[in-house]
């Protein structure tokens, strides 16, 4: 099972930004880039090593009301699956 950081935040090897000629936010790194949906990028936005994982949640549930189950489960998978992917860590 993966393990969820507590306080998420984007490896240094990575770059989060919006790329325009990719119309989307993008994590840019040595080797590429990876195209980020608008919900990856809105958690990503908020993984900065300061904000809890149930913080980003709430802030999440908070700017778009009405999803709370959805948005604590996505979220939860999202940054496990960046953490495994080695796109967040620990702060």
């Amino acid at each position: 099972m993966p393990t969820i950081p507590e306080r998420p935040r984007l490896n240094p090897h990575f770059v989060f930004r919006w790329e325009p000629s990719q119309n989307a936010h993008i994590l840019l790194y040595p080797e590429g880039l990876i195209k980020l949906s608008l919900e990856a990028a809105e958690i990503i936005s908020r993984c900065d090593g300061v904000r809890t994982t149930a913080a980003i949640i709430a802030e999440l549930d908070a700017a778009f009301p009405g999803h709370a189950e959805a948005i604590a489960a996505d979220t939860h998978a999202f940054i496990a699956t960046a953490g495994d992917k080695g796109w967040l860590r620990e702060a």
